[in-house]
């Protein structure tokens, strides 16, 4: 998958000297970027390999990087037969997609290839070129049918699960966690989390929000710190993965309805929800419809929270739904 840099920090502080209450941990790398799990309990030695398996099955199905993947594998439109969880995970987007008109769409993957950020070589970037390519883009051309197969309307049609497959790994992690008896976890995967339980003393989990930089190689540093249980987050962000052209940025997040990939003072965005794959798409969506648009959604969407970061008169600045939690003061 996409490498994807850190833009949430999980904060995991507290040990304890008691086996059955310390906190275990491990992690490594993935998907282009890190992951680390933490678990309250006794450590279980073969628990790493275990989550291993996990997040290669995730590459197996959804990674456009890999070319055995399924997913690669439909979009050369090669006879494939979709495994359950490869379904519902294009239900689930399509669903998003419909919440979001479009917003959000898995199918935006030749319009990421067409900028420079996808799997492929871009190729000269005109208003031309963009229309050419929307006319096989759009989540209403893909087709789920009754038996669990996937069609689609134009064989040049590609998927992109970049916006979710991340946090569909963090999903799929927290909840082998919990069946193995670790109902207090935290998983981060390339900063999208999830936290189950409590900490030793059943104090919550804390997460910290990543300050924007200015360039893609600038520290990480958290400034807005809050408490969570039960819950997953993720950030969806502009500011490291972008080129410029004729002195304009232009970033990875495409809005898969004008095609146009323009850069705004938005900065990130911040989700949380009940899962992480979930968070994972609607901060992509909320991205490209931008702050006005969004928080008219979270409205009557009240099962999400947003906090978002933008840059203004040579400050950055941050505006949230009234549901997002509060900053912990240590």
């Amino acid at each position: 998958m996409k490498r994807i840099p850190w833009l949430l920090v999980a904060v995991i502080l507290l040990f304890s000297s008691c086996k059955k209450n310390e906190v275990n941990q491990f992690g490594g790398e993935v998907f282009g970027t890190y992951f680390a799990v933490s678990y309250v309990g006794e450590a279980y030695p073969d628990l790493p390999r275990q989550v291993d398996s996990i997040l290669q099955n995730i590459n197996q199905l959804y990674s456009i990087f890999d070319t055995a993947s399924l997913v690669s594998k439909f979009n050369r439109n090669e006879p494939v037969v979709p495994t359950p969880d490869f379904t519902e995970m294009v239900r689930d987007a399509l669903a998003i997609s419909v919440n979001t008109g479009g917003a959000f769409d898995i199918t935006v993957g030749p319009l990421v290839n067409l900028w420079g950020f996808g799997n492929e070589q871009g190729n000269t970037i005109s208003p031309e070129a963009i229309d050419s390519v929307r006319q096989f883009v759009g989540y209403t051309k893909i087709h789920v049918e009754e038996e669990g197969g996937i069609t689609k309307e134009d064989s040049r049609i590609k998927l992109d699960f970049n916006a979710i497959a991340k946090g569909k790994a963090v999903d799929d992690v927290a909840d082998f966690l919990v069946r193995k008896g670790y109902p207090d976890c935290l998983v981060n995967i390339g900063g999208e989390v999830r936290a189950e339980g409590t900490k030793p003393g059943g104090k919550p989990w804390r997460v910290g929000i990543q300050i924007p930089t200015e360039t893609r190689d600038g520290i990480e540093e958290a400034d807005y710190i809050f408490e969570m249980t039960g819950r997953a987050v993720a950030t969806s962000g502009n500011y490291r993965n972008y080129k410029e052209i004729n002195g304009e940025r232009y970033n990875h997040i495409t809005d898969p309805r004008s095609g146009d990939s323009r850069s705004s003072n938005l900065l990130s965005v911040t989700v949380i929800a009940d899962k992480c794959a979930t968070a994972d798409a609607y901060a992509t969506a909320f991205m490209v419809m931008g702050i006005p648009e969004a928080m008219k959604f979270l409205e009557s969407h009240p099962e999400l929270s947003a906090h978002f970061v933008y840059y203004e008169e040579g400050a950055y600045k941050y505006v949230q739904s009234t549901n997002f939690p509060k900053s912990f003061n240590p």
